[in-house]
């Protein structure tokens, strides 16, 4: 490309040639150009505008931090107050499980010297009356700790009662306390006596209850079946243990429902009334028997009578 130049300086006219390169110096130095004015022009808008605008931005967004810093601790107060309502719900629940606590260890047998191991040591305590103020989150956490440790006091104290109450009715359903024949005892009681075959003096170790042949006959105890035989004089036989040292025995059964092994519960029919093995006629002999030696059945034979008269009452 050919540009002539003509003045009234110049004599003769002049030609410049432009090429290719010329033209692109010539566009990157217009866009070099445009590039730094609008950089500065921008520079100077937003300074300017933040001079005049930041204060009035700044104090915005300091309001907006404080209304909402203000709605944070509204709300964690109204939860704090909620939680010490709760906890104070949950104290007044744990001074009512004390009261219930200390009746069944009364009826449980427990000493209270046995429960007090479980609580924190008591001391003296007073002052004058003064209304709580807000309770903060440590003072909170505080609270939820120690009631948590006196909860735990007491699941430990109550745990222990009814491991006592548990003892209690273990003992209770081992021990033959439970009539075996719904009948008297008294045809022929525990002790010597005129033998009924002979006419002679000889010790009776049981009690005979007299009753119709095929009465049931039930377990007077909880425990497990150690023998069932025919026997000569015994005629059909069960024996049962119910642990430490205690079985009991019924003779001249009709009909033997269990076998040796078999766990038993109190109450259990485990035989029915017959007259077999040296009888005069149908009736269950009962023995209670404690080391392998008879003991008298009348006492447990009469607690039976005394736990069914009570719970008559009760019905």
């Amino acid at each position: 490309m050919h540009i002539i130049l003509v003045s009234d300086r110049l004599t003769t006219a002049r030609s410049i040639t432009l090429t290719w390169g010329h033209a692109i110096l010539f566009a990157a130095a217009l866009f070099g150009s445009v590039l730094v004015l609008s950089s500065l022009f921008s520079y100077v808008t937003v300074r300017h505008a933040a001079e005049v605008r930041l204060p009035f931005l700044q104090d915005m967004l300091r309001s907006m931090n404080a209304e909402e810093t203000q709605r944070s601790k509204d709300f964690v107060r109204e939860n704090i107050n909620a939680m010490a309502i709760k906890l104070g719900e949950m104290q007044a629940q744990l001074m009512r499980l004390d009261t219930i606590g200390e009746r069944l260890a009364g009826m449980a047998g427990v000493k209270p010297q046995e429960l007090k191991a479980f609580e924190a040591k008591a001391d003296g305590r007073g002052g004058p009356l003064l209304l709580p103020a807000a309770m903060s989150p440590t003072e909170l956490q505080a609270a939820v700790d120690a009631l948590a440790h006196q909860v735990e006091a007491k699941s430990d104290a109550i745990s222990l009662i009814e491991s006592q109450m548990l003892e209690d009715r273990i003992r209770k359903s081992l021990l033959p306390t439970s009539l075996p024949v719904e009948a008297n005892w008294n045809a022929s009681t525990y002790g010597w006596r005129v033998d009924p075959f002979t006419g002679e003096k000889a010790m009776h170790e049981g009690v005979d209850i007299v009753a119709p042949a095929g009465t049931s006959i039930r377990s007077a105890a909880a425990g497990v079946v150690i023998s069932t035989e025919r026997h000569p004089q015994y005629g059909n036989l069960v024996d049962i243990d119910h642990g430490k040292d205690l079985t009991t025995r019924y003779a001249h059964a009709s009909r033997i429902l269990v076998k040796a092994g078999q766990l038993v519960k109190r109450g259990q029919k485990i035989a029915e009334v017959g007259t077999t093995g040296r009888s005069t006629g149908p009736h269950l002999h009962f023995e209670v028997r404690i080391r392998g030696l008879a003991q008298n059945p009348d006492r447990f034979l009469r607690m039976a009578q005394a736990t069914r008269r009570a719970a008559a009452q009760i019905h």
